[in-house]
């Protein structure tokens, strides 16, 4: 269709793609986000700055990693070029390096994953719209829906209606997103980023069921195997988080909290 556009335009003879625009605008809106919130707990924007770029490389070397992994039978020298990443390859490399900043600038783990919740859900859906307009290959099964999608022009061609689940998934961050941001008022931060996970993990497993990929596990695909481990360790982390902090009062949790970020980013 007209509006997939894989190439978004041309300079000096080089193709600017919208795939690889996506990434880099979800790392600066990430980053923007960030340090927004690393300011308003105290801690030096410098350090989100840091972090997000840390960990958007790392990210994408692990999601490629992965993906090639998963494909380790049957690879091409397609696969070794600018496409074909798997998102939770990137998310243990982008974790594994923003342990190594978080260390290494001794930042409070609990207050900063809570911290990064909200923008890893919108950085999560900008760059789903960038996997969309590129017609990479992650579209669903064929539907008959009004708002199917064909992909002529895509990275992955396909002319047969097909569920958008980038899309889907886009939309679905948006929501969790907003989710996250209310629930943040009142709940601690490592309860939020238990919310993420829990919520990212139940996204990622529902849209699975409208994906091409192949059940691996029980008649489940990889994808889904993944989301229950995210589902698990975020309610684990939610419930471990809210009940050894149940018996204080709310604002007595938050400002301790606040001193806490506080006592490390001034040590």
């Amino acid at each position: 269709e007209k509006h997939v556009r894989p190439v978004l335009f041309s300079v000096f003879g080089f193709d600017i793609q919208s795939y690889g625009v996506s990434k880099a605008l979800a790392a600066i809106v990430a980053s923007f986000l960030l340090a927004r919130a690393f300011e308003r707990l105290g801690l030096k924007r410098d350090s989100a700055y840091t972090l997000v770029m840390w960990a958007t490389i790392w990210g994408f070397v692990g999601a490629k990693v992965y993906y090639l992994l998963e494909h380790l039978p049957d690879l091409t020298l397609h696969d070794l070029g600018g496409m074909g990443f798997t998102w939770y390859g990137g998310l243990i490399g982008g974790v594994v390096a923003a342990l190594v900043v978080v260390h290494r600038h001794a930042l409070p783990l609990g207050v900063v994953a809570g911290a990064a919740a909200v923008p890893l859900t919108i950085a999560y859906a900008i760059g789903r719209l960038g996997c969309l307009l590129s017609g990479d290959g992650t579209y669903g099964k064929p539907t008959s829906v009004p708002w199917a999608m064909t992909f002529p022009n895509g990275v992955v061609p396909t002319t047969v209606p097909v569920h958008p689940t980038p899309l889907y998934e886009a939309l679905a961050a948006v929501a969790i997103a907003t989710i996250l941001w209310a629930i943040g008022k009142v709940w601690t931060p490592p309860a939020v980023f238990g919310a993420y996970l829990a919520l990212s993990g139940i996204s990622r497993f529902l849209v699975e069921y409208l994906r091409i990929n192949e059940p691996v596990l029980l008649g489940l695909t990889q994808p889904q195997l993944w989301g229950l481990v995210s589902l698990m360790a975020g309610v684990t982390l939610i419930v471990r988080s809210q009940y050894l902090n149940r018996r204080r009062p709310l604002a007595a949790q938050l400002t301790g909290a606040d001193e806490s970020v506080t006592a490390r980013s001034t040590s």
